[in-house]
């Protein structure tokens, strides 16, 4: 059935291409996803939970800075190289612009941290383990991971950020012994990122003769504009994923965030294994929604339907053998995770569909309104939700309140997804 699908949807030459991508994609997914989970199970019982739970809320914090560097230029800019592919100068003028407004984006985000954990008590103790998660952000805001999905040419980075993470996640398990270096693990984490950025671009620069030039600033305020709604849109979206865990910290303590965000990494884990697909897809969903938007749509419900039911095939056992999976992980002592990995099971099937709807449908169909007017609702609601919910039954009401904003928003991105294809029909 899937094969007769696949088969279906993309002719011969498109198949291997989108084979080669979901590949490589596939690898990085895996590595940005497989490496925390091994890391973190080592480093729980190494630290203990308290010092976990400050390197998990570094993580949370920097998170914002990421967002805010990426600037959603890995849907924007994919876009915008995937139409120009072919057009050796406008490539090259992409990228610049591209890549000088996410070095703008650095500078500020840069600043910002500093301010912000040399001057709030609430992260002296701790302020070196803040600072190198921080070096996460540089690493990824000059990986250009969004110029090669555009051309879908994903190999050729593959393997250096294969190569790198891997080199730095063995030094954590060979230097990191005791609760004393625990400030080495975000050392570490940030060395990897940062090596196959800089690796990825010295080979960009060879391969595709691009001269870097800094763009005026006049460019960097088009770049901004551009993606201005779906940043707003992934800004939101960390209200109801990161600031969780961001308030759950306050509110109950590091030992309550190592709970749900454990429970919360190996669920979205398991969510992520679409990932390396949908980006994939969305090149070629691009291309043909300008041709065929009926047709396009009647794919992606095929894919969508195909795809929820292979989720519930690894769904299942997972939530049958959760106290299981959360002692093999994360040792004695985390039973309170197991119950929030439940419930938080949903989420595969969830993330799935938004992106589908969401991404694959009213993106590429230039409705970045409506993206941003769902995602603001969702954002709301679960900002309410998760006061009350967070501060009564702590990581408990935490998972609660995420999994009601992830059915709003497959609600939400269903209909006005459907609804604009239905209009594109009777015009």
């Amino acid at each position: 059935m899937i094969k007769k699908l696949f088969h279906k949807i993309f002719k011969s030459a498109e198949r291997r291409t989108v084979v080669k991508n979901m590949f490589s994609l596939s690898i990085l997914q895996g590595l940005n996803l497989l490496l925390p989970l091994l890391t973190y199970p080592y480093l729980i019982r190494v630290l203990g939970k308290d010092l976990y739970g400050t390197i998990l809320h570094a993580a949370a914090i920097t998170y914002y800075f990421q967002m805010l560097t990426e600037y959603s230029f890995h849907m924007t800019a994919t876009k915008e190289v995937s139409v120009h592919a072919n057009d050796t100068n406008k490539l090259h003028s992409i990228f610049n612009e591209v890549f000088t407004t996410k070095m703008f984006l650095l500078a500020g985000s840069t600043v910002a941290m500093c301010i912000l954990i040399f001057t709030i008590p609430f992260f002296e103790e701790q302020r070196l383990i803040y600072l190198l998660t921080f070096g996460n952000v540089i690493g990824l805001a000059i990986f250009p991971v969004w110029f090669f999905q555009g051309l879908q040419k994903m190999k050729y980075i593959t393997y250096f950020n294969f190569i790198c993470k891997i080199i730095f996640t063995a030094a954590i398990f060979i230097f990191v012994k005791k609760p004393e270096d625990a400030w080495l693990a975000p050392l570490f984490t940030s060395c990897g990122y940062i090596s196959a950025g800089i690796v990825s671009l010295i080979y960009i620069k060879k391969l595709f003769k691009i001269p870097f030039q800094r763009k005026p600033f006049k460019k960097v305020k088009e770049q901004l504009k551009i993606g201005r709604y779906l940043f707003l849109s992934e800004l939101k979206i960390s209200l109801f994923t990161n600031t969780n865990t961001l308030l759950l910290g306050f509110i109950a303590g590091e030992a309550a965030v190592a709970y749900f965000a454990s429970a919360e990494k190996v669920a979205r884990a398991i969510g992520n294994i679409y990932t390396p697909l949908t980006l994939a897809l969305f090149p070629y969903m691009v291309k043909n929604m300008n041709k065929d938007k009926i047709s396009t749509y009647t794919d992606i419900l095929r894919i969508t339907k195909v795809g929820s039911l292979l989720f519930l095939v690894i769904l299942i056992p997972s939530f049958i053998w959760s106290d299981l999976i959360m002692e093999l992980l994360f040792g004695k002592g985390m039973e309170n995770a197991s119950l929030i990995f439940r419930i938080l099971l949903f989420i595969p099937i969830a993330a799935f569909i938004d992106n589908m709807f969401g991404k694959q449908v009213l993106l590429t169909l230039g409705k970045d309104n409506l993206y941003f007017r769902v995602i603001s609702a969702a954002a709301a609601l679960n900002l309410i939700l998760n006061l009350f919910l967070t501060y009564q039954y702590s990581y408990r009401g935490t998972a609660v309140a995420l999994i009601v904003t992830h059915i709003f928003i497959d609600i939400g991105m269903y209909w006005y997804a459907k609804r604009e294809i239905k209009r594109t029909a009777l015009s």
